[in-house]
């Protein structure tokens, strides 16, 4: 018995290791592939784990010539100021969903999942015409109809958590003379601050990774975010590889960031949510 448990969890460790080899393995790729020349990435070179002749040419082209933190200041600016903004929206609304009692919550709430899962493609179209008649193209406008992709998904995590906080430490609350926001902002806020960062960041990685909308919105280079700003590293022939894979190395350290350093505070807002005391 002692033997296959063994074999189990070596079995076990086995899968776990490929997956994980399989996930980062093609960071690793671009991550190498930023220090190659052009003669390594498509000549007998392609194939090495360790340049031989390593260069920061790429980075140097990507910063200097190519805009690419101009990119990233503008996908810092749209998604932190989409984010505020939808977290506000969708905690107001998902706590009014989850303590009021109206006809048709299930309904709203279904409406709510349902426009979430409409492609892009069809919003798109519309969108772009009304900016175009209210002259909003090329702009930083267009953190509103990120709305459509990121507070569907913010309202149902926020839901969720609310629906988990005890109905009666409210009721407590307002029977010692708090005013309903007093208990909002005192008593719920607190306890739901788990699943509001969670949302937070989930959010802020969806518009940072947005591509479809900012590229038919905005034609302007100034306003590209930065999925936009490397799918353009081209020329009329060919797509420079060694500059896509120096400019996804830049632009992937701030999300990088974000989920090492608030990692704990992402699995604890994903977890409390999903577990019914």
């Amino acid at each position: 018995m002692d033997t296959r448990d063994r074999k189990l969890k070596v079995a076990i460790g086995l899968l776990i290791a490929m997956f994980l080899f399989a996930m980062f393995f093609p960071f690793l790729w671009v991550f190498i592939t930023s220090f190659k020349t052009s003669g390594e990435i498509f000549g007998e070179g392609a194939f090495r784990i360790i340049p031989e002749h390593p260069t920061l040419g790429n980075f140097v082209k990507v910063i200097m010539e190519k805009g690419i933190l101009n990119a990233v200041k503008t996908s810092f600016i749209v998604s932190s100021t989409t984010t505020i903004y939808i977290v506000i929206v969708a905690t107001f609304a998902a706590y009014a969903i989850s303590r009021f009692d109206f006809k048709g919550k299930k309904i709203l709430l279904g409406l709510i999942l349902a426009v979430s899962m409409f492609p892009q493609m069809i919003v798109v179209g519309p969108v772009y015409n009304l900016f175009l008649d209210l002259g909003l193209t090329n702009s930083y406008a267009i953190i509103f109809p990120y709305s459509t992709i990121t507070l569907p998904m913010a309202v149902w995590i926020l839901v969720t958590h609310f629906n988990q906080i005890p109905l009666s430490l409210e009721e407590s609350a307002k029977m010692d003379g708090a005013t309903s926001f007093q208990t909002l902002f005192k008593i719920v806020f607190p306890l739901a601050a788990p699943g509001v960062f969670t949302t937070a960041i989930i959010v802020f990685i969806s518009a940072w990774n947005e591509f479809l909308l900012t590229i038919t919105i905005n034609s302007n280079k100034s306003y590209h975010t930065v999925p936009v700003a490397i799918s353009f590293l081209r020329t009329q022939f060919e797509i420079l590889w060694g500059e896509v894979a120096a400019a996804t190395t830049i632009v992937t350290i701030p999300t990088l960031l974000i989920v090492l350093f608030f990692q704990k505070q992402i699995v604890s807002g994903l977890t409390s949510g999903g577990v019914k005391e």
